[in-house]
């Protein structure tokens, strides 16, 4: 195969098994590096469609993506709307967050721990992450950061951030960095970095993540057809409490049925929730990757149930939105 060793993308091996056996139409709505794609082509699915915004992801594919010519397409797009891919899907995947070959660039801007520009646009378009900090207002700024990062020191933050603007605009992720951990501390050893957080809570606004996951589920409940199975890899708490509340709200628990019984009991929502808790990585997987650790994975198969019409702020904002403000420092 060219291209070399495929990526090998997080809970891999579980989220096949349970979504096996694989058939039919597939859509990977975080192409990424391919790694999914290629393990449902492999696991039996006769196309997968494989939906990035990011152009390196496209550029990266040519190398690769031949081979198997007539079952793997790529599509440029946000999965917010792949359901416009398609008619009909047998099958969903979502694989949350930013990837390992975003964060090893520098010149993107997503990670903290290698100096380049204060960038993070997954699409390499619209407003950057230095946009957003040189222009945003403290409490705008306060607000991102507690909310989409959990950081409780996000006001602290927030009044450092302006008052070092005034006298030199942010440029780099470094000076980001270094100013962070200059306002909180230095995290103790094992704990994550200090700046994680907040590099997270940009990452998120920049890209509209949170907007752009409620839109792919419900896209999802409309493409897939009966019987089709939507699985979703998150990797952080608030993502995976937004996943667990769409599952919730459109989805019955799995219900066993007594075997005496002579019909199964009546389906009343889109959804059949596969997963009662979400699966984690086992202990192999750490040792390969440690960056699985906060992975989760949740499943659900579709029923004949009609799609719901929901508005996203009905569920998801106050999901985000509703953790109190008053806990901030």
């Amino acid at each position: 195969m060219s291209g070399g060793k495929p990526h090998i993308p997080v809970l891999l091996r579980p989220l096949i098994e349970a979504v096996s056996p694989v058939s039919g139409i597939w859509i990977d709505g975080t192409f990424g590096a391919g790694g999914y794609s290629r393990a449902l082509v492999e696991a039996g699915a006769e196309r997968v469609i494989g939906i990035d915004r990011d152009p390196l992801a496209h550029d990266m594919a040519m190398d690769w993506i031949g081979d198997y010519a007539g079952r793997l397409d790529l599509v440029e797009g946000n999965f917010a709307q792949l359901d416009q891919v398609v008619e009909a899907a047998d099958g969903v995947v979502l694989d949350l967050g930013v990837s390992s070959m975003q964060l090893d660039q520098a010149e993107r801007g997503f990670s903290f721990m290698k100096d380049g520009p204060l960038d993070m646009r997954m699409a390499q378009a619209g407003q950057s992450a230095a946009d957003l900090v040189n222009e945003a207002s403290e409490e705008a700024l306060a607000d991102i950061l507690y909310i989409y990062g959990e950081e409780r020191q996000s006001r602290k933050i927030a009044r450092r951030i302006v008052e070092a603007r005034a006298e030199t605009p942010f440029e780099t992720t470094l000076q980001l960095a270094d100013l962070i951990e200059k306002t909180i501390g230095r995290s103790k050893p094992g704990q994550s970095h200090s700046a994680t957080r907040s590099f997270q809570a940009l990452r998120i606004a920049v890209n509209d993540e949170y907007g752009a996951l409620w839109q792919g589920l419900m896209a999802a409940e409309r493409v897939l057809k009966p019987g089709g199975l939507l699985a979703v890899v998150t990797f952080h708490s608030v993502e995976d409490r937004m996943v667990k509340r769409f599952f919730q709200e459109h989805g019955e628990k799995k219900v066993k049925v007594n075997r005496y019984a002579k019909e199964a009991p009546e389906m009343t929502q889109p959804f059949e929730i596969l997963t009662r808790k979400a699966v984690g990585p086992d202990k192999d997987e750490l040792v390969e990757n440690p960056r699985a650790r906060s992975a989760k994975l949740r499943v659900a198969r579709r029923t004949s149930i009609a799609a719901r019409d929901i508005d996203p702020g009905e569920i998801a904002m106050p999901l985000v939105a509703g953790q109190t403000q008053d806990r901030r420092h």
